[in-house]
């Protein structure tokens, strides 16, 4: 593949309902649209799932436009790539950036996929037709979120999480436990607690809750495995696994019992699955988090909890859970707590052009040197 265009559209779509954690507020929704066309005029498209501020992770949609445009498209236009992966090397001397990376390498997927007239599950090794489907529950008042949770359930997703935080937790918990004693349902704490907190985190047990997701720093695994030794519900970890390498020291110290895979990230798709090949040979259940994503980054969830060691519901709900109208078609629907996996070539999904300008705020295109 000769990449002849890279075009960026930075776009921003409103949530229907604000996304509330213990570390920030999403009204609006800001991302970076990336479209890349070859020598042949097939085109892939990827996403950047960074937000607006860096409460999530270091980068936000600000410096990842700033780092694509400036070093990471240039460095692939000079570049021939066989197989998407090759990308790790093409931008290995640009340190982490990982969202900015992933954005590039899932629209190289989706490209490579169309060339090979192939669809992105089978080409990355999926054997699912059907994934479940979870959903996220936003902190807000416990009859608020109670009524949200009974929706979702009649809308048949398999699992349910919550966000909590200090101050809203055990009873928090115990009044939806008592609303729902048989839900499939885990915590979110996005690194709200410390070590001194191992005694409330330990009521938790109380709950069966399927898991605890990072309740430590967002950077740590060693004192995860403190706590995991003390606890029977499982830890999660989530923002601590950026790379393979991560995960393999967090199964090697024993800090958790399942990890959430994130493509954004972890840097891309590529990643992921050796991610999830590592989880499955030591037989840690793996699911796909969510980054309140449009749809082709949902797509390519999609394609990634088609592996057979993501073995929990996701959080991949329907595209009309977060938006009054998504930038590609079909939207994904949630029909009795399951996605359909596409088998059409590519991430399975058309681009809504009149939608996509629609909600375009600016966009460029880079061509190579010399070309108009």
């Amino acid at each position: 593949m000769k990449i002849e265009s890279i075009t960026l559209y930075l776009v921003e779509q409103t949530l229907k309902t604000p996304f509330v954690t213990n570390l920030g507020h999403v009204s609006n929704r800001e991302s970076i649209i990336i479209r890349i066309i070859d020598q042949d005029g097939f085109e892939g498209w990827g996403e950047v799932v960074a937000f607006t501020s860096p409460w999530y992770t270091e980068e936000t949609i600000t410096t990842c436009w700033h780092i694509i445009e400036d070093f990471l498209a240039p460095r692939l236009l000079l570049q021939v790539i066989n197989y998407p992966s090759d990308v790790e090397s093409v931008f290995k001397e640009i340190k982490r950036n990982h969202m900015a990376k992933a954005g590039i390498e899932t629209a190289l997927w989706d490209l490579y996929c169309k060339r090979q007239k192939v669809s992105l599950s089978k080409a990355i090794g999926g054997s699912r037709e059907q994934v479940d489907a979870g959903v996220v529950v936003g902190l807000d008042d416990p009859v608020n979120m109670i009524n949200k949770i009974q929706q979702h359930v009649e809308e048949g997703y398999k699992r349910v999480k919550i966000k909590i935080k200090p101050g809203n937790d055990y009873e928090l918990v115990k009044r939806i436990r008592e609303a729902f004693p048989s839900l499939s349902l885990m915590v979110d704490a996005n690194s709200a607690y410390t070590l001194d907190d191992l005694p409330l985190l330990k009521e938790l047990d109380n709950f069966q809750l399927l898991m605890i997701e990072q309740p430590l720093a967002s950077d740590d695994i060693i004192d995860h495995a403190k706590v995991q030794r003390q606890l029977q519900t499982p830890i999660c970890l989530d923002e601590s696994i950026v790379t393979f390498d991560d995960a393999r020291k967090a199964i090697e110290l024993e800090s958790c019992r399942t990890i959430n895979i994130k493509v954004g990230r972890v840097g891309g798709l590529s990643e992921a699955v050796k991610i999830h090949n590592l989880c499955k040979k030591h037989q840690i259940p793996v699911w796909c988090g969510g980054m309140l994503e449009m749809g082709i980054s949902r797509a390519v969830n999609i394609a990634l909890a088609s592996l057979d060691q993501f073995t929990i519901p996701g959080d991949i709900s329907a595209s009309s859970r977060y938006w009054h109208q998504d930038i590609t078609t079909p939207e994904v629907v949630v029909t009795n707590g399951t996605i359909s996996v596409p088998d059409g070539v590519g991430i399975g999904f058309e681009i809504n052009l009149e939608r996509l300008l629609e909600i375009t705020k600016t966009k460029i295109t880079i061509k190579k040197p010399g070309t108009l």
